[in-house]
């Protein structure tokens, strides 16, 4: 019997994938003070007929090829955050501004009927715009309201598709495989956990770009999609808390194992909890591709096993322009946050973030974090057929509650210069979440 119990400790372990779902918060006005609304599509709410989760047939176009089993991996994280000044780089985006995003492209009849060849004909124009700005939302074409045909748009655009950075964690499946295309949080089973802002990165991996799609919105209230900007964010953090993460760096941890169990066991506890620990190490935690260390009572609970990444500086030079801007999931994973909104996520998916040895970050920090992010937070209720391309390095993202059913997606993109592996991850531990989730 112990021997199945620590069977089983270990494979509820390897639902660590949960820790990457969203932190749950209710409608509390006070947690969306500050939003701003984006101008909603002349587009109508298509409603879902019984079975059916897209609508409207592409025109014959020429034939796509299959992308299953061909996406590369996701490309590895570009850091450098060394020798920051931080008070002067602050200064530097006071004085000379940051262009709002996002960048509004509004179809009207010509463009619309255009189609695909509009993308082709505008392209630089369009990435041009999402490089200033750091997205652009599309609105008003009626070639995206598909899988395909929201592939053809990025594919227009030149963009190079990739896998996402957390492909195996289960949070999303592939909504069509063979068009690089993932569904987004649209399961029922999280539809009242609000994702908060975060980039879609790792430690050691970090998609370049992403193109957000609706093909229904919630057919009945909710599901609005929002971004930040994160020059915006480090611009207007306070000093000394910029100061204090950027110089202790930044711990997460991505899942909790609680073994209070063993606490009976005498002498038999402390050798038993390094074998739980030793066999995650080498058989669960490698399926996720990530940097993790596994750590005991890190958070003051001794029997509490958790995944932490190595430490990682919350402020990052964006690869192109070299500017700083804010580059950390804290607004979505913080314990402090979390704990403070309705969440029903199972302890084994709670998150944390510690300063880089482990320590607390104060509370008084991350309240500041929270509110200048939420003051920044543009909210877009998406309609069929809009697509937001953005800069994940600038751009974090998030997702409100909803009631009813959603179908949005998402594909991820490198540059296109990377070295390219197609030598993808095993997605064993993907299904099994998302059948659990249920599709």
């Amino acid at each position: 019997m112990m021997m199945m119990r620590l069977a089983l400790c270990a494979l509820a372990f390897s639902s660590m994938a949960s820790a990457f779902i969203p932190s749950s918060v209710g409608p509390r006005s006070s947690l969306r003070l500050g939003a701003k609304r984006a101008t909603t599509s002349r587009l109508a709410s298509l409603p879902l007929a019984k079975g059916l989760r897209m609508t409207l047939a592409m025109p014959p176009m020429e034939q796509l090829d299959d992308l299953d089993g061909k996406i590369p991996d996701c490309p590895s994280t570009i850091w450098n955050a060394e020798k920051i000044n931080l008070a002067a780089e602050q200064e530097a985006y006071r004085a000379e501004g940051i262009p709002d995003s996002p960048h509004y492209l509004v179809a009207d009849a010509t463009t619309n009927a255009m189609g695909i060849a509009y993308f082709e004909v505008n392209r630089d124009e369009i990435m041009g715009r999402m490089k200033k700005h750091g997205a652009v939302l599309i609105r008003g074409f009626d070639v995206a309201k598909t899988p395909e045909g929201f592939r053809r748009v990025w594919q227009a655009l030149g963009m190079n598709p990739c896998l996402d950075p957390i492909h195996n964690s289960g949070l999303r499946t592939m909504l069509s495989k063979k068009d690089a295309v993932y569904e987004e949080v649209n399961k029922q089973a999280l539809s009242q956990h609000y994702i908060g802002l975060h980039n879609e990165s790792t430690f050691k991996k970090t998609a370049v770009y992403g193109a957000f799609v609706c093909f229904n919105p919630a057919t009945k209230s909710g599901g609005e999609f929002f971004i930040a900007d994160g020059a915006k964010i480090f611009r207007d953090l306070r000093l000394d808390v910029l100061e204090r993460l950027y110089n202790n760096q930044v711990r997460i941890s991505v899942s909790n194992l609680d073994l209070d169990f063993l606490n009976g066991l005498g002498p038999l506890k402390a050798p038993l909890m390094e074998m739980v620990k030793d066999v995650v190490a080498a058989t669960i935690a490698p399926k996720f591709d990530m940097d993790l260390d596994m750590i005991y009572g890190a958070d003051g609970k001794p029997t509490r096993l958790q995944a932490i990444e190595h430490a990682q500086p919350p402020i990052n030079r964006h690869p192109e322009t070299g500017k700083p801007v804010w580059f950390c999931n804290v607004h979505n994973h913080a314990r402090y946050l979390r704990d403070r909104r309705p969440c029903s996520v199972p302890e084994v998916g709670m998150t944390e973030v510690y300063y880089g040895d482990l320590s607390q970050i104060p509370a008084a920090d991350l309240e500041h974090i929270d509110e200048v992010s939420r003051k920044h937070i543009v909210s877009i209720k998406m309609q069929p057929g809009d697509t937001l391309l953005i800069d994940n390095y600038r751009l974090l993202h998030g997702r409100d509650i909803f009631e009813g059913d959603r179908l949005h997606a998402v594909s991820w993109f490198r540059k296109g210069d990377e070295p390219i592996t197609l030598q993808k991850p095993g997605n064993l531990l993907n299904n099994v979440i998302n059948s659990l989730l249920g599709s």
